[in-house]
This record gives structure tokens, sequence and C-alpha cells, in this order.
């Protein structure tokens, strides 16, 4: 199913937008039924959208084995999409004056205070000296705590094999502990490197989530239900479907090994994020929130429009600002490993990366977004005033789930004409 339509609220910034191109829109139905026509992927939907304007297409299924369509308002488990969402509460809480950017945790995250760290990556985790300085609450944001994942080889170091031991170390699976036993764990290994010197990616994320519950004296979940998802009108995003909703949930698959046959992770009754989780992931680790296409595009609309949904201010520019820019330098980029390329024309803003230049993507820089483990990807680029947002559902394995995401994104560019 392929729609197009104005939305008929208010487009998402002042100026005059050029229509989407008819061609170029039918070009993005093109790429996404790439995968989706021959089965390799069960189904998704996508949206692309400047000003007004709305396209999305809903191909496949949800459900390979009861072949229920896919639907604009199918749910999905956003994973790490999930961070920027995470971003703007903890932000939300800066602007109330309850946290402050360049203020240590240690008030509502004692377990992270008075922090050890490894002399070296490959020291034992008893070799250790101590932090410099506390960890703040801007370090969580740009993921410099000092601990997260670490880009080698399962098992390479020491500090990997006690994460994991721990059931602490960024991962498919969901955290299986309640916040404060999560906390209790990561508070007890030492940090990987000094606080605010290297970027690792993840579990600060993960940390924020529990700081915006513990800071605000709420659920983390009723603080984004009452703060965020009400105002916004995201009423199907939360950590956990209700029973009515199960039907539009979709399921989640992966590939086999060597032969590349899907296979299901989680169907919908069992799966992460049906039922109420013990830890509520603000960095998305094992499903995080589930959303819909449209409720995310509220979400990007309001980043674009600097932090307002129609009278309603959610966050000052000012802060929209320092989220969607790039917050690491050069040299920290240069000792923080990821994936190859990845810093060449991307930075890291406040829960997800921003460009710095054309990138073969985008013409220009700034364009901000980020991914999620399942399959999830979306973008905004407040210079072409444009929103894209992919929701599928089987888990990243290959370099051809980041080749289709990036096809993705060339053919929304391509229908601005």
């Amino acid at each position: 199913m392929t729609t197009i339509e104005p939305t008929g609220q208010a487009p998402s910034s002042t100026r005059v937008t050029e229509p989407l191109s008819p061609k170029g829109l039918a070009g993005v139905t093109a790429v996404l039924r790439g995968p989706v026509d021959p089965g390799g992927l069960p189904g998704l939907v996508a949206l692309v959208a400047r000003g007004d304007q709305v396209h999305v297409d809903a191909l496949g299924v949800q459900d390979v084995q009861s072949r229920v369509p896919m639907r604009r308002d199918t749910l999905f488990r956003i994973a790490s999409m999930g961070k920027p969402v995470t971003a703007v509460a903890t932000l939300m809480l800066v602007e109330d004056g309850t946290l402050q950017l360049d203020t240590p945790v240690d008030r509502w995250l004692p377990e992270l205070a008075n922090r050890r760290v490894l002399r070296a990556l490959d020291s034992p985790l008893e070799d250790t000296v101590p932090a410099r300085r506390p960890i703040t609450v801007r370090d969580l944001l740009t993921l410099r705590l000092g601990t997260g994942a670490v880009m080698a080889p399962p098992d390479t170091y020491p500090i990997q094999k006690a994460m994991q031991a721990a059931r602490v170390a960024p991962g498919f699976d969901p955290i299986p502990y309640t916040a404060d036993e999560f906390m209790r764990r990561l508070g007890a290994l030492p940090l990987v490197h000094q606080p605010g010197e290297r970027w690792m990616y993840h579990t600060g994320f993960e940390v924020l989530g529990v700081l915006v519950a513990r800071a605000s004296g709420r659920g983390f979940d009723d603080f984004l239900a009452e703060r965020l998802f009400q105002p916004l009108g995201m009423n199907d995003t939360a950590f956990s479907v209700p029973p009515e909703k199960r039907g539009r949930l979709a399921t989640t698959y992966q590939r086999a090994p060597g032969t590349g046959a899907l296979t299901v992770w989680h169907e919908p009754r069992t799966a992460p994020g049906s039922q109420p989780a013990a830890f509520l992931a603000g960095g998305g680790q094992g499903g995080g929130l589930v959303s819909t296409a449209d409720d995310f595009l509220t979400f990007c609309r309001m980043l674009l429009n600097q932090g307002r949904h129609g009278a309603t201010r959610i966050l000052s520019p000012e802060s929209i600002r320092e989220m969607t820019t790039d917050q690491i330098p050069a040299e920290q980029k240069a000792a923080s490993p990821f994936f190859p390329g990845f810093w060449d024309t991307s930075g890291w803003g406040f829960g997800g990366s921003v460009t710095t230049r054309p990138d073969g993507i985008s013409p220009t820089a700034g364009r901000y977004g980020w991914a999620g483990g399942f399959g999830t990807t979306f973008f905004i680029d407040p210079v072409q005033d444009l929103v894209a947002i992919l929701l599928t559902q089987r888990i990243l394995s290959g370099p051809d789930d980041e080749a289709f995401a990036v096809a993705f994104s060339k053919a929304a560019y391509a229908a601005l004409g």
C-alpha cells in the first residue's frame, strides 16, 4: 500500500518548501520493494515527509506465517531509534532546572560516583586508577561516560568478559534486571576510559533512562507519557503494548547463519514490548520503545520545528540546536573506534549522529538521525525540511542491511526533485 497526502497539520517550518516529486516518490517505493518482493524482508512501513506532505509505503506482511499485511499503523520495536527520545526527556529536565548538563550525576546515580578506571583496555579488572573527574549529564548524552560497547571481537579483553558475565554489555537481548540492579552491576565494574575522553556506543543511554526516572521521581515510562508522548499525541508509543493493540505488533525475525533463511526471533505475544519489562531501556536494548511511523513523524517534526508542536513548547530552540550539533572533537573521534568510515562524515550530538559534511546521501551537512538494531532508521534534514523513517523488524546482520537503509535515504533525497 502506498499513500501520499497532506496531513492537515501545520508545516514543520515557516518557509515555503517545494512538494515532493511524484517520480521521485515512485523511486522510493521501487527501492523499498527490492528486498520485500523476493521475501528476504517480511515487510516494512516507510515514510517520507516534507512540509505538510507525507508519502507512506506499507509493504509486505507483519508476520510471515499469518500473512497479516503491514499497515500504516503497524507497531514496531524501534530499539536504538529511541535514543533521541531519551535525549529529549533528559533535556526537558535540564530546562526544568532539575539537572545541569555539566554537573556530576553522583546525586542521582551514586553507583557511578568515585569511579575507578582501567589503566589500559587490556588490563585485568583490578589494575585501575582513580577517575580524574566525575561523570556528568553531558558525558551520558554524548556517550563519553567511559564505558559502553568495546569494538573488538567478543572476549578479547577482560572487561568485555566481565560486562558480558554481569549482563550489562550492549546487545539484542533485553536487560533482565530492574534499574537499580542494572546500576549496581554496572557500578561494580571499572570504567574502560576516563570520563569525557572517548566515545563508546550505547550504555550511556541506558543509564540516562535511569537518571530521568530518579531525577523526576517518576517511572521513566510515566515521565515520557506525561511530558512528551501525550503532548505530542504519540498515542501508540510506549514501552509495552496493551492487549487490544498486540494484533498490530510486527513479528521480529533474524536470518539463519549460512542460509539467510528467516527465523522468528520473537513473536508478538512473547516479544519484548508485548509485556511490561523489568528494565525500561532508554538506549533501546532488547527493543525499547514500540512506535509507529506516524507517531515518530510527529516527534521528528517537533525537532524540525525547533522544539515546538503546534502551540506546545517541548524544548527550547537552544536545546534542539545543541542536541543536533556534533559534540565530539576530532581527536576523540580518532581514538574512538566505531564502524569503518563513520567518523569521516559524521559526528554525535545528543542521541543521534550528525553529518559534518556531504556524505553521498545529503548534499549538505546537518542531517540528524539514528538507526535501531531491528532494522529501523530515521533522519531529519533541517535545511531541506525533510523527514524519512524506515521501520522493519529483521535483526541487522550484514552489510546489505546498511546498504538498504542508505538506498532508502538516497531515494528520499531524490524525491526532492
